[in-house]
Formats: C-alpha cells, structure tokens, sequence
C-alpha cells in the first residue's frame, strides 16, 4: 500500500496567518514497497473544505505534473490575499501505481498589508512605584483588558496580535494556545512577529472580554540604565491586537487595540526579568479580569505607544511550549526551612509547584545547576543573575503555580519558605523550548559515546528560544553566532531546526549594518560588532545547512546580496594588498588550557593565528559563494569569487605554509586542520599535513582534543576522511580531560561551556553550552551511523552511507526523520562478519559503502547482490562494495576481513 501523507506547508503543519505569498508544499510517500518513486503530483487547494472535497481547486489545480519532487514545491495558483482561508490535498503517481488522495491539509494567509492593520500599539508607558528601572530592572505584567459585544452569528473570529516583550492572550477566560513565550525574540526595531489565532470557538454571541497579559522578556530587557553603548532596550511593554469577526449574513466587525482599553500594573506578576526570576503574589490576582462584566472602574485607561519602529511580520517558525515535564529525584533537608531539590537532568524551561499554606506565605525558588560540596546551591557561575522565583500564597487550599515570562537553566532548586515538608510530587520541571520535531536517534556499543549524544540532546533543547542561546541560566543567554557555526548542522540530525534557523537568517539580515557588518549576536540585544570571520559566518554556514539537510534555498536566495555585501566589507576593511586578512576577535576560543583553572590558554603554543583562522575562513566562503552564485542565478559573480580564492590561496601558502616540515603556522592541530578542510593544501602535501595532525594528537597530546571552538567544527569529520576514524572515536569516547568523555564522568548532564568545566574559574564557565560539540554530532550521524544527504541531491533525496565502522564499536544503531521520512542504519560486528539493515524511505535512494574484499562476500536478506531485488552494484572502491539502493529495507551481510578496520 502506498499512501501520501505528512503535509506541510513552509514546513510547517496546518500554519495559521502566514505572509509567504507563493508557500511551499511538502508530503512524504509512506509504502514499505521496494524502490518507489514519485513520477508525477497533483495537488489542489480550495477556498473551503466543501470545494475541495469536490475537487474544485477554485484557488489551484496543478493538473497531474510529471515530477519526483515532494519537498518545498511552490504553490503557483491565483494570488493569495490577506485572511484567505486555504485547503489543500495531494495524490502522487509512483512507478508502482497512483495513490489515494492525502488526507486534507489547511493554511491561513495573515495580513499582507500594512493598510490591513486597523489596531493602535497601546501599554502603559510608564514604571509604577513597586518598579524600578535600574540595573537589575523589575517590572510587574501589564494586564489589558477590553469587553466587546459579537451582535449575529459568527461564521469564523480570527485575532491577529503581538505583545512585546511577551504576551498570554485569553478570551472569556480561556487562554488561546498552549504556546507560551510568545512572540518570538527578534529585533524588534527591526522586525516584530505577529500571531494569528482561530478564536472562533472560544468567542460568544453577545457579550466578550479580551485578556492580554505583557511581560517584559527581550523588550524591557533585563539590565535597565546600565552600559547604553552594549544593552538594546526598547521601551516598556506594548500590544498590538486586531480582532475579526466575519458573520454568518457576510458582515464584518474589527475590533483593534485603541484607547478605550483599559489596563492595570498592579496584577500578580509583581516583577519577571529573564535573568532574575519572576515574583508572583496570588493575593493580587484579578479574578474575573479576562471575563465579561469585570469591574474594571479603577483601571487606568491605556496609552498610545509608539511604534516599536520594525516591519510587522508573521512569525513562521514554531512558538515555545512545554516540550516535557520531568519529576525530580530527590529532596535534601539544607535547614529549618530551606530544601533542595534534584531534578536529576541539567534542564531548561521553570518548576511547576503545588503548594498549601497561609495568606502572605513566601516561597522562594533559588535555581542552580550543580552543588557545593557543603550542599548548598551553586551559583558564583551565574555571576550577577538572581534565577530567584518567588510565590506568595493566597491561602484558599491547594495551590498550583509556575512562572509566566522567564525561564530558568537548573538542575538543582534551593526552596526556602515552602509550609511543611515538601514531597517530590509537590514539584516537576517543565522543559521549555521550540516545538521542534525530535528526529534523530543513536545508540553505539559505547556507553561514553551514548551519554555524549544524550547531553547534546538536552543541550541543544535547553538553548533553542525562539533564537539559538548560548546558555539557559546566567546574565547572558545570547544568540552568539560562532556557537552554531557549525552547531547547527549538527542538531539538524537530532531537531527538525529548518523553520528556526530560517527565521534566525532572517535575525542576522536585520542586525546588518549599512556598511555591511555582521555582529558576532543577533538579533543585537547585544551590540556585539567586532568583525571577524568565524562568527559571522554563520551567516552563510547556517544557510548551507538549510540547504542541504532540508533542500531549503529560500534563505540563501533571500540574503546572497547581504553575504556578498559582507564579504566585500571585510575584504575592503581587513584584507592586506597581499591578500591576508587581519582582523579577528576571538582566536580558536576556548581551547584547552595548559591550568585547570584557566579559562583562556596563555600557551602561544595552544593558540592558532588568528590571521591563519581569519585568511582561511575567508577562501572557504569564496568557494561557498560560488556555489550560492551558481544556486541563485547570479552566474555572473562566480569568476570574481573564483578569482580573489585564487589570490588568497597563494598568499595563505605564502605566508603560513612552511614546506621543509610541512606545517603550517605554529603547527595547532587548528592551523593544519583548517587548510586541509578548505581545500587550501596542495593535493602533494596532504597527507604530509594530515601525518602533523595525527602526530600532534597521538604523541603531543596523548590521544586528546586540543582545539577550540573553530578547530573542532571540522576535526573528527577530517580525521575520518583521512582514514582514522579510530582517533576520531578515542576522541569521542575519552573519558579523561580534556574530552565530552570528561564530562559526563565528572556527572555533566549537559555539555560544559569549557573543557575544564569542573576547575575552571566562574566567571565563564556555564554547565550548559553547545559551542564544544564542534561537529560531533555531525560525526555521530553521517561517519558512525552512516545517514548523509548527497551534497547535489540534497535534503538527502539522495542518501550518502558510509559508515566508518571502527573496530572498537560491536554495534551502532541510527535513525534520522528526514523531508522524505524515516532513514534507518543499525550495523553490528560479529568477528569479521558484519550485518547492516538499513531503511530508505520512498521517493528517496541511497548509495552503500559495504566493506568486502569482493561482491561475493555480500549478501541482501541471504542472497547474491545481483540476484537482490532492488539492489545494484556499481563498482569496488577501497575495499568496499559500492551499491545503489531505493526505497525499502534491506538487511544486508558481509564476511569480509575488512570489516570493523576502520573503512570509510
């Protein structure tokens, strides 16, 4: 059986309120069938659900298209309008028959014109007393309120809002959606995101209230009156909300944001600041604020807010939700009423609490990550955040409470305050994050290896806001660029992070300067512009990810003009007329350090040239925006960048090269590293350059990491490629320092900010950050599990599989949901047999790399490669058979001594 399924449009299921004009359409063809193929789609998109039944496709009929694709396929029917209401479906054509129609899917457009916009931007626009604008800044929720009347029967109710900082939204009483922290962090001088909502259900004939809860998050940021030249503070908080109402008789009412809202300070949330903690006083709840016929005499009429200066947007990436919640494991008496609690996991997101007590009674929550030794919460790490919730009683019986606007990065909880003896079932951690697909999984022979991927996970989740963090928990949290560098193609195996990243292109785009410059965060809540080459260039690495994992080329055709106009900027501000670039701001950050305490190396030795790292970064993306050029249409720029990698390779060898040892610069394992991954080493040389590495690593280093933050984005893939993919896995599975091995022995549940984590100095030394991973994860998945998407048919329509089947590992098991769906590898070594089941999904294929001396020894399901179904041999390459496969499992066996040698 063959069926459609898993419809998406902009990647997203059933998106309400979207401003993409032409939206791209995916689906997956589910069938356990070997070798299917699509040959041709049709989809049909409706103005209704009734019309599409009946197959009318007032709005599009494709027709029957002969085509393979299924991902990102743009719509191209009548012109979408603002508010339509769009339904679609699709059946494909495959060379094993024609399926069904898919089970419909919807999208809704939002407001396309600024002329669309009836509503005002209104807050209060002024602190009260209990507030203080200052350095460590509190200010209470502002809570706005409007009744309206609905005359006639309601045919749909739709509310278009954006609360800034952060916004909860009820009408009579309910709260709309299970999202939270919404909208999404951006510039908000910028760009400010918007939500659409169906409201249909919730709204009533006759009378009804709207509710709207601000809180501060990015907008009031956390720090007030303190460094102007480095913070990016907008004001106090405002809303922007359009309510409308289409009746039955095709009437229509608007009700928007104005002055005839009213609005009050003084509601429970007394103070919420990211880094400090929210205060809730439950003997200052409104009852009833959000519900018809409140009494609202004594609240302050709102006032008209300036715009916040940046383009409405519709936000097309996934709002946050609580993704999990997790009991804690224990509970430790530290006085007469002071407690802490264990959740067991280095987490993000805030502590879920019941509670019972008197009126006025205060509990207080002190979060951490790990412990003194005496026991006691520390938090010298966390340098000037207070991560301190507080929740004042109301002392009517059980009460059930967690923050609204803040988060906190903890696995350990000082309670202080709370009324009697607190039991675990008093209290659960709920995980925070972007609701994100979870779509990889690995498990390998090695326990070590395992709990690495496992703290990645919880990591990566942990630091996903709307925009990628560098860390949960101290007065930081920023959206540092070189952290994902190459970050982000790693946790593309373990998140379906395309529509997120997507929308953070979009940040750095926006944090642009007029001259070109790209900071080292965005969106700039920080004003971070020191210009260099590694951290910047997330902005084109990031998009070549999109590109390749998800066959996602918007972003690169969206912003080729502002990496173009970067380049050109560096070049013009820090290239010599010899073709060296002098400019960079942080080294190969955070290499190991020759002192346990450090959190720097000193050693000139450890540390990498910084014109080495900023000159080669610079050739590497000549050669990636060669490849943009050719992608978008911009034929005519790829002789000019084909040219300056030319000039800037001579003088690279020039100046760095020395070829009587055949290292380069001071010999870092970085220094040679980066020339070999950028194709910048004379093909003569490589394995020359390659053999100071190893040496660098096995003898120097005693089989340790050595390298930082750039140096591992390209380390244990390159080591692979030339063929040690068993120094690859000693680094990997090391549990002595420096490793991710050490980590986890020292009881990380996460992974460190620093090699040396548990000695380092405070003052930079999170216990939840992702920029060490390097292109682990990477490793993990496409060299242990052997999933990787061809480079030229990408978003893996074409499935690289080439494990290197290192003879320390007996076993490794990956999946990873990909756009076409499920692709499986689970291989095991018994002696020097191997077996290998593999899964493609439909309208996909892959290419095998089976180690064997010759084709006899492999076997599909027990029988000779050529007499298996669907399988088809292309040639013998360096002991392996190579073999193209489609759709289907296969289980596939081999006998051959090379098995378990390290092949790749």
């Amino acid at each position: 059986m063959i069926i459609t399924e898993n419809l998406k449009c902009e990647t997203l299921v059933n998106p309400k309120g979207i401003d993409v004009t032409s939206p791209r359409f995916n689906w997956q063809i589910n069938s356990l069938a070997r070798g299917v193929k699509q040959t041709a789609y049709q989809i049909i998109v409706a103005s209704s659900l009734d019309k599409l039944s009946r197959e009318e496709g007032d709005l599009w009929n494709s027709g029957r298209l002969a085509s393979d694709r299924s991902i990102l396929v743009v719509y191209a029917g009548t012109p979408l309008q603002s508010r339509q209401q769009c339904f679609w479906k699709v059946k494909t054509w495959t060379n094993l028959g024609e399926t069904d129609w898919s089970t419909p899917a919807s999208f809704t457009m939002g407001l396309l014109q600024a002329s669309d916009w009836k509503a005002k931007w209104i807050g209060l626009d002024r602190a009260f007393s209990w507030d203080s604008v200052s350095k460590f800044a509190r200010l209470s929720a502002r809570y706005l309120r409007k009744e309206i009347s609905a005359s006639k029967d309601i045919k749909r109710a739709t509310i278009y809002v954006s609360g800034l900082g952060l916004y909860e939204l009820y009408i009579n009483g309910d709260k709309i959606g299970d999202q939270v922290l919404a909208p999404g962090p951006t510039d908000y001088s910028k760009t400010i995101l918007y939500n659409a909502f169906d409201v249909t259900p919730q709204l009533k004939g006759g009378k009804n209230a709207i509710g709207v809860v601000l809180g501060n998050g990015r907008f009031f940021t956390m720090r007030q009156a303190y460094k102007p030249q480095k913070w990016h503070d907008f004001g106090f908080p405002r809303m922007l909300l359009q309510l409308e109402i289409e009746y039955n008789d095709g009437t229509k009412q608007i009700v928007a944001s104005d002055e005839s809202w009213k609005a009050t300070a003084d509601g429970p949330i007394r103070t919420n600041n990211e880094y400090d903690g929210e205060e809730y006083d439950a003997r200052k709840e409104l009852n009833g604020w959000n519900k018809k016929e409140f009494n609202d005499a004594a609240w302050l009429q709102v006032d008209l807010m300036k715009t916040p200066g940046g383009m409405l947007k519709a936000q097309m990436n996934p709002f946050m939700k609580v993704m999990e919640s997790i009991k804690p494991v224990s509970i430790k008496k530290l006085s007469s009423n002071r407690y802490v609690l264990d959740m067991g996991q280095n987490m993000a997101g805030w502590l879920k609490m019941n509670v019972k007590g008197e009126k006025g009674a205060a509990v207080t929550l002190r979060f951490a990550e790990s412990l003194q030794p005496n026991g006691e919460p520390y938090v010298a790490n966390l340098r000037d955040a207070k991560v301190t919730d507080v929740y004042t009683l109301k002392g009517d019986g059980k009460e059930t409470w967690n923050p609204t606007f803040v988060t906190h990065g903890f696995r350990y909880v000082e309670i202080t305050g709370y009324p009697g003896k607190p039991k675990l079932d008093d209290f659960a951690g709920e995980v925070v994050y972007d609701d994100l697909q979870t779509t990889g999984s690995l498990e390998t022979s090695n326990s070590v290896i395992n709990q690495v991927h496992k703290n990645a996970y919880w990591g990566i989740r942990s630091n996903y806001k709307g925009m990628p963090v560098d860390c949960p928990q101290r007065n930081e949290r920023q959206p540092w660029l070189g952290d994902r560098t190459m970050g982000a193609y790693g946790e593309s195996f373990l998140f379906d992070n395309n529509a997120f990243y997507a929308k953070w292109m979009n940040d750095l785009a926006d944090a642009q300067t007029a001259e070109g410059s790209i900071p080292d965060v965005a969106p700039s809540f920080w004003f971070y512009y020191k210009d260099n080459m590694t951290w910047p260039g997330a902005f084109l690495t990031v998009s070549d990810m999109l590109y390749r994992q998800y066959g996602n080329k918007a972003p690169i055709e969206k912003h080729y003009a502002a990496m173009k106009k970067w380049l050109a900027y560096m070049k013009g501000k820090y290239m010599t007329p010899e073709y060296i670039v002098t400019k960079d701001s942080y080294g190969d950050w955070c290499v190991p350090p020759e002192s346990p305490k450090l959190i720097h190396s000193q050693d000139s030795m450890r540390n990498t040239d910084p014109q080495l790292l900023a000159t080669a970064y610079y050739y590497y993306f000549m050669d990636v925006m060669q490849r943009f050029a050719s992608l978008t249409g911009h034929d005519e720029d790829i002789a000019g960048f084909a040219a300056e990698a030319v000039k800037v390779k001579a003088a690279f060898n020039k100046k760095f090269y020395h070829p009587s040892t055949a290292q380069y610069s001071n010999n870092t394992v970085t220094a040679n590293l980066l020339p070999l991954a950028f194709h910048l080493v004379a093909t003569s040389d490589s394995e020359k350059v390659f053999q100071n590495i190893v040496q660098k690593i096995q003898v120097q280093n005693g089989g340790h990491i050595s390298t930082g933050v750039i140096g591992t984005q390209w380390l244990m893939r390159w080591l692979t490629l030339f063929g040690r993919g068993d120094i690859a896995y000693k680094l990997a599975s090391n549990t002595t320092y420096p490793s991710w091995g050490y980590m986890v022995k020292n009881g990380a549940t996460t992974i460190w900010e620093l090699w040396n984590g548990n000695t380092a100095d405070p003052a930079m030394n999170s216990q939840n950050h992702v920029m060490l991973l390097g292109d682990l994860l990477i490793w993990m998945y496409e060299d242990l599990g052997g999933i990787q998407s061809d480079a030229t048919d990408v978003g893996f329509k074409k499935i690289i599989m080439k494990p290197s089947f290192v003879k320390e590992l007996t076993f490794v098991n990956a999946s990873h949901d990909s756009p076409y769906g499920k692709i499986e590898s689970n291989w095991k070594r018994e002696g020097n047999s191997l077996s290998w089941n593999v899964t493609v999904p439909a309208n996909a294929t892959a290419l095998l790399y089976v180690p064997a001396g010759s084709t006899d020894a492999v076997k599909e399901d027990g029988k000779r490669i050529d007499a298996a179904q669907g399988v088809k041999f292309l040639r013998m390459e360096n002991g392996s058979a190579v073999i193209q496969i489609g759709s289907g499992r296969y289980s596939f066996t081999t006998s051959s001594g090379t098995a378990g040698m390290g092949v790749n």
